[in-house]
Parts: structure tokens; C-alpha cells; sequence
């Protein structure tokens, strides 16, 4: 049936309208789709940028000796991730490793792969045998095995938990833990009142005259506890054999001159503080005691020796704590104020052998 023309018109101005319709909702449609396809790259491109790593799973302080077991894996952005992050448990054991002879193997991640050298001297690179886990350097293309040691990492500052860890953050103790390494425990050295475990101490010896010695250098202290009760006078210490030898030389003095103090001083922060060296220098028979003494390391056996030829620290000996030693204590007071130690060590060993008896809690299910 024919139409008029206003008919006509009008159904092709619907027909130019659904065209138009069809033709825009395909762009929304299309621009939509575009819109879509790079939000999604983009989401992906922002997922492969979180990369998994490790953070402090609790509050740390400067000096904490860290390990495996304080860290958390977590996914994180690279771009939050400091350029010299390692993984902790990489970063700890090969940062802690020396030679026996106690030359440092530095670790170096400069090409972004792990090397350890001697000494940082990229000559001498350190290599692992996997097969039998122990270090060597190549020399004339012939392996020549050394025998490594470890100390223990530690913090140089505080920091919170889930802290990202890195090289910037860490560094090696003074305690390398070497063969003739022991824990001894004292009760006769004046402790600091806010003194707790962790903290890092130098035992000193300070005279009536006024000298004031180092014995022993950045030793980490534990504090005993008998039932959850710490001891107030008790101390213990990782101790290499020359540092037993020279603070007992340094008890044994402190007790027979009067007015003598054998005292401890915290470190500010220890881990950013290097250790001090040693200044006491031990009497004669301890110093040939020390030099024929199998268990004490090659190292520190020099390290004696030039302490105890040292012109400076041997007058400073002969001139202060000999000439004290001449004019005070009998050998009936050192008996005395020994036994007075001794006594005191039993008391607490007994209380702590009581602890022991005690009847333990009964553990409830959870």
C-alpha cells in the first residue's frame, strides 16, 4: 500500500536513527572493550610488579642479632622495594662468613648476582663446593679450601616490623664465633641498672688513681632468670679463650687492690658503634699463659703481643696497676672477697637447681 510522503519521511528518519543508534552504541560498545583490554593490562602490568619478599615479622632494636625466623614473606611493589634488598636468609649467612684466620669475606651484588670475595679484593673470589658445602678460592686453577667461620648479623638501628630489610640496615658483630668461643657467666662485675639481655657492653677496669682500662670489648650480654626471676648481678657472654684469660687476669687484680672497680658501660647504639679496643694488658704470668695456650686462635694470640709490647699500654701497666698492686691486698683478702664470689654463684645455682624440681604446670589443650 503506497504511503504519503510524511510516512515516508518519517520511517526513514527512524531507520537514520537506528543506524545512528547502532552505529553509536558500537563505538561505546568498541571504546568500552578498549577501555576494558587496558585497564586489564594495566592490572597485570601492576601485578607483576608486586614481587615476593621478605619483611620483619617484629620490632627489632639496634644490636638484635637477626636470623631467618624474624621475617615474613610478602607480595610488594618493586618500586617500594630498596635497590639493595636481598633475601634475608641469602644475605644473612653469606654476610656472616670470615676465614678461621678472621679475614672478612665480603659479599657484593654489584653485577645483581651474589659474589664473595677475600677481603672485598675481587682477585681472590670465594666459591662454594656444592658438593660438599665448603668455601675455596682458585689459585693456578687448583682449588685451596679455607676453613670459615660466623658471626652473628645484627641491626644498626631500630626498626618496626614489616620493615624491608637491607644491606644499609645490617652489620657484622664483633663475635665471631670461633673454636675456643665459650659462654662464661660473672657476678663480680658492677652492672648498669637499666642493663637488660641483648644489650652490648665493654667490662672496664678503672683504679684508685683514676686510670680507667678496657679488658674486653663489645661483649652481648645475657641476663640469667630462675623462674622468670633475673638475676641482678649475673652476666653471661660468648667469650673467645685470650678474653677469658684476660678478664680473670683483671678479676683477680681488681680483688686485691682496695678501691678498685670492675664495671660494665652499655653501648649508645650498638649496632652503628665499632668496638673499642682493649687497653688492660695482662700481667706476665697470664701473658705466657696466653702464649703457649693451644686454644687460643692464631689472630688473637698477635692481636696479645702487640698489646703487651706495646710501649704506651705496658708503662701505663708498670706504672699504675703494678705499683697498686704492690701497695694493696693481701693474698688472705683475695681468698676472701673470691670466696665471697664463689658463695654468691652457688646460691644462685642452687636457686636454680630448685626451679628445676619444682612441679611443672600441667599444659591444658588449646
Amino acid at each position: 500500500m503506497a504511503s504519503n510522503p510524511m510516512q515516508r519521511q518519517a520511517r526513514n528518519y527512524f531507520l537514520l536513527g537506528m543506524v545512528i543508534t547502532l552505529l553509536i552504541a558500537g563505538a561505546v560498545l568498541a571504546l568500552l572493550f578498549m577501555q576494558m583490554r587496558k585497564i586489564k593490562e594495566e592490572n597485570k602490568k601492576y601485578a607483576d610488579s608486586f614481587k615476593p619478599i621478605y619483611v620483619l615479622n617484629q620490632n627489632i632494636k639496634s644490636g638484635d642479632v637477626l636470623d631467618v625466623s624474624m621475617f615474613t614473606q610478602v607480595q610488594a611493589s618493586e618500586s617500594a622495594v630498596p635497590a639493595d634488598y636481598v633475601d634475608p636468609g641469602a644475605l644473612i649467612s653469606a654476610y656472616s662468613l670470615y676465614t678461621k684466620e678472621g679475614v672478612k669475606i665480603i659479599t657484593d651484588y654489584s653485577d645483581g648476582a651474589q659474589h664473595l670475595y677475600l677481603n672485598g679484593d675481587k682477585s681472590s673470589e670465594v666459591l662454594k663446593d656444592e658438593a660438599t658445602g665448603k668455601y675455596y678460592v682458585l689459585k693456578n686453577n687448583n682449588k685451596e679450601y679455607i676453613e670459615t667461620v660466623e658471626a652473628p648479623v645484627i641491626a644498626k638501628v631500630d626498626a618496626k616490623a614489616n620493615t624491608i630489610l637491607s644491606q644499609s640496615l645490617i652489620a657484622r658483630s664483633n663475635e665471631i664465633y670461633t673454636d675456643d668461643a665459650r659462654q662464661q657467666e660473672y657476678n663480680m662485675v658492677i652492672l648498669p641498672v637499666d642493663l637488660v639481655t641483648g644489650d652490648y657492653v665493654d667490662i672496664r677496669m678503672q683504679l684508685p688513681s683514676g686510670q680507667d682500662y678496657i679488658v674486653v670489648s663489645k661483649k652481648r650480654v645475657t641476663i640469667p632468670d630462675i623462674s622468670g626471676e633475673y638475676l641482678t648481678d649475673t652476666i653471661k657472654m660468648n667469650m673467645a679463650e685470650d678474653e677469658i684469660l684476660s678478664l680473670s687476669c683483671a678479676i683477680v687484680e681488681a680483688y686485691k687492690m682496695d678501691g678498685t672497680k670492675l664495671y660494665a658501660t652499655k653501648y649508645v647504639d650498638a649496632g652503628l658503634q665499632q668496638a673499642s679496643i682493649p687497653t688492660y694488658v695482662v700481667n706476665n704470668e697470664v701473658a705466657r699463659l696466653m702464649d703457649s695456650d693451644a686454644n687460643i686462635v692464631e689472630k688473637a694470640k698477635n692481636a696479645l703481643y702487640a698489646r703487651y709490647n706495646s710501649n704506651n699500654l705496658k708503662s701505663l701497666r708498670e706504672q699504675y696497676i703494678n705499683a697498686a698492686l704492690s701497695q694493696n691486698g693481701t693474698e688472705e683478702e683475695f681468698k676472701t672477697k673470691a670466696q665471697e664470689s664463689i658463695t654468691s654463684t652457688k646460691e644462685s645455682r642452687q636457686k636454680y637447681l630448685q626451679s628445676l624440681t619444682a612441679t611443672p604446670a600441667v599444659p591444658t589443650a588449646e
